[in-house]
């Protein structure tokens, strides 16, 4: 099969605004002339400058041009990685959230990935211990922020990528930590994988086969999640409630859990976290559970489980009561302090703020970040509260 065939055979992006992740190596090079030759007019692409190489400002600028050839919208997107203890992690991580930031409702974003990156992705899962849902691998399609991301090349071999690059003679770049087998992935492809394919007949198709029965499997599991999720009401206000929780059969509570974190696009826990995760849900109520993974921490109060990203940044503009007040002059912010006493709308008397928090079921790690809006020097709303009464 030749690449071009899959013109005929995949008509997902027919009528499309496709947004190309382009990184200026062999694989996103080929798709970018790929879908701009077939689907003209229609293609922007997005290069994020992780700035982790000496090279870093060379690929940029290689895009740049590469896009100017062909007529393609481009823009390119500074990241840095600061912690040095999961690079790999935090880049893709980083990566994801700029491409969702640059994303539009109706837009496709569409990455590189092809057969070979499906084989390693598995077999990394499989040295890791990962159950079902790391064993499904890279789907070819899943949403993303308000659209989806679609992996035209998925079940392409590398082969065939290098075939069509010689054929219309593209250039692109090499990155050069493609050969530090101190990374995992690059251990896999360049010595662990080549080992393998000398031994097996069809090692990396078998190995994708074996991702996309996972993948129908985790399907499968996602559907009695949601069955589960509406049949005993276990989210209220994006939280999970423990009591109804508890009920459940131990796999099917995994299950749960685990469905639910996937739902958050957070990296999912190892079973010694999920196993204590669950082991805790039955703790006295005003015990402080607390459990951390990765960038992510989940903590229970009042018999309801919070979950957090640790590096998402708070929002000014997701508070109506922000936007309500942004734009009067002498706009301040403040936070709460201690003792203080607030008179809310339509109450004739003042009360403690700390009663206020408590009767209204916020945290006690959320009072403390909660913005109080200020015009005037005068309190006229607080997030999540509401609005003040005016003396």
């Amino acid at each position: 099969m030749a690449l071009e065939d899959l013109a005929n055979k995949d008509p997902f992006l027919l009528d499309k605004n496709i947004v190309i992740a382009l990184s200026g190596g062999i694989d996103s090079v080929v798709l970018l002339h790929f879908l701009n030759s077939h689907y003209p007019g229609n293609i922007r692409a997005i290069h994020i400058n992780h700035n982790l190489s000496e090279h870093s400002e060379d690929w940029s600028l290689f895009c740049k041009e590469l896009c100017q050839k062909q007529d393609i919208a481009y823009k390119s997107i500074d990241i840095n990685v600061t912690n040095s203890s999961n690079i790999e992690e935090n880049a893709r991580k980083k990566r994801y959230l700029s491409l969702k930031s640059e994303l539009s409702k109706n837009e496709i974003l569409c990455t590189a990935h092809h057969q070979e990156d499906q084989s390693e992705t598995f077999l990394l899962q499989l040295f890791r211990g990962s159950g079902v849902a790391g064993l499904a691998s890279m789907p070819k399609m899943k949403s993303f922020a308000d659209s989806f991301l679609y992996r035209p090349l998925l079940n392409v071999s590398k082969q065939l990528i290098i075939e069509y690059a010689s054929k219309y003679n593209l250039d692109w770049v090499e990155d050069d930590s493609n050969n530090n087998i101190n990374f995992k992935r690059n251990l896999l492809r360049l010595e662990l994988i080549p080992q393998l394919e000398s031994g097996f007949d069809g090692l990396i198709k078998n190995i994708s086969r074996s991702a996309y029965h996972q993948s129908e499997a985790l399907k499968l599991m996602h559907d009695l999640a949601e069955i589960d999720i509406e049949k005993f009401n276990l989210i209220l206000n994006q939280r999970i409630q423990v009591l109804p929780l508890c009920q459940l059969p131990h796999r099917r509570i995994a299950n749960i859990l685990r469905y639910y974190i996937a739902q958050r696009d957070f990296l999912m826990p190892s079973n010694k976290v999920l196993t204590e995760l669950i082991s805790v849900l039955t703790a006295k109520n005003d015990a402080k559970v607390i459990l951390k993974w990765h960038l992510y921490q989940v903590r229970r109060y009042n018999n309801e489980l919070y979950f957090f990203d640790n590096e998402s940044e708070r929002s000014k503009e997701d508070c109506p009561l922000y936007n309500k007040l942004k734009d009067h002059s002498n706009f301040k912010i403040g936070f709460r302090k201690d003792g203080q006493r607030v008179r809310l709308k339509g109450k004739k008397h003042s009360s403690s703020l700390k009663k206020i928090l408590q009767s209204s079921n916020i945290p006690p790690w959320e009072r403390d970040k909660l913005r109080m809006y200020y015009v005037n020097d005068t309190l006229m709303a607080m997030e999540s509260i509401g609005e003040m009464s005016e003396a």
